[in-house]
């Protein structure tokens, strides 16, 4: 029979066995939690290296879509996400810091660049393809050339109809992209010589809904990236002083097309981690194949 003495002092070592067992159970679970915790930290920082924002120009869209498509199926591992909005709005946001890559389809404007040096950011310039502008008609409309001078006058409101270049007695709707957008700029400097859009002109926030309008509107005219061509629109002869030319692949990559144009991206310095290994890839001949088959033009 166990005495009451030797009864007490097995329950007091239990006890202590206890206690200290749940001491060592405790240390176990703080140190795998804190290994879980490195763990996440470790492969949220490799996430976080492994995925790019690409943002700016509608008309290089179609272009960044694609080539990132290609580029993620051959590295599953890597996530690059691509937004339109403008050449402007693409820019601004490599100012701010909120992407790895500007589009652009029209060079970085002197105030943009000086912007981006107060903001302790330096644009640098990657031309990835070419293009040309197209100016599109309804195909009912039956003018099928203009000349620069006709143009300006169209965009600029000093020509109102038709008939005045040689077509029916018809109201001229004349469309135009917003001023955010690259495509908006160049025509602006190549076209109009840097004077303003006529202010009844329409505004339309992308290239798509350019197409869209002139489609059905008989009197419509407009100008898009020439990726954005289809049988829905007409395009345009145009004479920039040397004579009409057509907007055709041979005449943009020749440099005889008037509204021939380079498509490029910036970053903050020069492209380094993954925003390097995507330029590199764009520019391989992988890449500037997908340049052809989208519709623009390689740079070489």
């Amino acid at each position: 029979m166990i005495s009451g003495k030797l009864l007490k002092n097995i329950v007091m070592c239990s006890m202590v066995l206890l206690i200290i067992t749940t001491a060592f159970i405790g240390i176990g679970c703080v140190d795998q939690t804190e290994t879980v915790s490195q763990e996440n930290t470790v492969s949220q920082e490799n996430t976080e290296q492994e995925s790019i924002i690409i943002k700016g120009s509608d008309t290089i869209l179609p272009l960044s879509q694609a080539e990132s498509e290609e580029f993620m199926i051959a590295n599953p591992e890597k996530s690059i996400t691509v937004i339109g909005g403008g050449s402007g709005v693409g820019i601004a946001a490599l100012i701010d810091g909120e992407v790895e890559i500007a589009m652009a389809s029209r060079m970085i404007k002197d105030s943009e660049r000086e912007n981006a040096e107060a903001n302790g950011v330096n644009p640098v310039e990657y031309v990835i393809a070419w293009d040309g502008i197209a100016v599109v008609v309804n195909p009912e409309n039956t003018v099928t050339e203009l000349s620069f001078d006709q143009l300006k006058g169209i965009y600029d409101g000093s020509i109102s109809n038709w008939a005045d270049v040689g077509g029916e007695d018809l109201p001229i709707t004349v469309i135009t992209r917003d001023s955010s957008s690259g495509t908006y700029g160049y025509f602006q400097e190549e076209v109009l010589l840097d004077e303003e859009y006529r202010q009844d002109a329409l505004v339309q926030p992308a290239t798509g809904a350019i197409v869209q309008e002139v489609s059905q509107n008989k009197g419509a005219i407009g100008y898009i990236g020439y990726a954005y061509l289809d049988d829905s629109v007409t395009a345009l002869a145009l004479d920039g002083g040397e004579g009409f030319v057509e907007a055709t692949p041979e005449n943009i990559m020749s440099g005889d097309y008037p509204l021939a144009r380079p498509l490029q991206y910036y970053t903050n310095g020069e492209a380094s981690g993954l925003a390097k290994e995507y330029l590199d890839y764009v520019m391989s001949p992988t890449g500037q194949d997908i340049v052809s088959d989208v519709g623009y033009f390689p740079v070489n």
